[in-house]
């Protein structure tokens, strides 16, 4: 039976409509592509992050400009540079731009929500990246940080808690106290380390992203609690402030800092350092491709902005010593 009498035969069999067939012999032209590529080419996508410069967002933008290139539509950065004022400013001028996709990685959950809203009223759609605003959008693609929470606090009642021998007592690291990542987590830390009566909480102090803060008031913790046992933090890039300050009191053996990040090589080189034992992993490259698959059923979904929503938790890996290797963690350059 020649190829086309077979997918004819097979076609008829199924009860559906019988495309045109010129010849099988010079092979099938796949009717699904050009809806695709046609559907993308020509569109604007803007990506506001909190700032760019740094592993999480330089490793997005590298893995979103290359499916920008390659699908025919464009990307934009609006860089808000730490500034939740120009990030407003930024979205209030797109607003009234009107692309059509909006990513936002919101600096807190409640200063970009009206304005996401709005962007939606006005027919844009929107995702947002790791962060979320108390505000639902299109979509949300990024980590679960109470999941994140849980497995951080289960890593220190197991090191620290009933039974462990150790004094219990516990040091929280707070990124940006109004943050999704932040207040999330501290919700599963509280709810997870009020189950063991041996663990106490004896600082809860917010470094706002800066390792020279992180360090600081691991300092005075130690000054205060000699007998600490556990931190938990809320990003990597910055614990590493509390790290040196427990490395420099000659305690990173007594002591187990864990923490979260994006999963690049200078935090698997920090932990092989010694300045942080555990980091939860949200993996930026496999989210930068899950963020391009959103994008591209974002914008070829027939829906209006805002009438349905949807979120994408990505998967989590613990790091420590002893499962890190060559091809463990990534580099900006291996992305660009």
């Amino acid at each position: 039976m020649t190829i086309r009498k077979f997918l004819t035969a097979g076609l008829v069999a199924l009860g559906m409509a019988l495309p045109t067939i010129a010849s099988a012999d010079d092979g099938l032209d796949n009717p699904s592509r050009n809806p695709f590529y046609d559907g993308l080419k020509g569109k604007r996508v803007v990506f506001i992050p909190l700032a760019m410069g740094f592993d999480l967002t330089e490793g997005w933008a590298a893995i979103m400009r290359k499916q920008a290139e390659d699908l025919g539509y464009t990307l934009e950065i609006r860089d808000p540079n730490w500034s939740t004022d120009a990030g407003t400013r930024a979205l209030t001028a797109l607003i009234a731009e009107k692309p059509d996709l909006i990513i936002a990685h919101n600096p807190d959950v409640q200063s970009y929500a009206r304005l996401l809203k709005r962007a939606m009223d006005a027919g844009i759609k929107v995702i947002q990246l790791n962060l979320e605003s108390v505000v639902p959008t299109d979509a949300y693609v990024g980590a679960d940080w109470a999941r994140v929470g849980y497995i951080q606090a289960d890593v220190l009642v197991e090191k620290c808690g009933t039974g462990s021998g150790k004094s219990g007592k516990i040091a929280i690291v707070r990124g940006q106290p109004t943050a999704a990542s932040d207040l999330y987590e501290l919700y599963a830390y509280k709810q997870t380390f009020a189950k063991d009566p041996a663990i106490q909480i004896v600082s809860e102090q917010a470094a706002q992203y800066d390792p020279a803060k992180a360090r600081a008031i691991m300092e005075t913790v130690l000054q205060q609690h000699p007998d600490l046992c556990g931190v938990v933090g809320n990003w990597d890039n910055q614990d590493i402030g509390a790290g040196a300050a427990i490395q420099a009191a000659g305690k990173a053996d007594d002591i187990y800092l864990v923490t979260s990040g994006g999963g690049n090589q200078i935090g698997c080189d920090n932990i092989e350092k010694g300045l942080l034992d555990m980091i939860i992993s949200y993996d930026v490259p496999l989210q930068g491709n899950a963020i391009n698959q959103q994008i591209a059923q974002t914008l070829l979904s027939p829906s209006a902005a805002g009438e349905t929503q949807t979120a994408y938790y990505t998967p989590l890996t613990p790091l420590t010593k002893d499962n890190i290797g060559p091809r463990t963690c990534w580099s900006l350059d291996q992305l660009k």
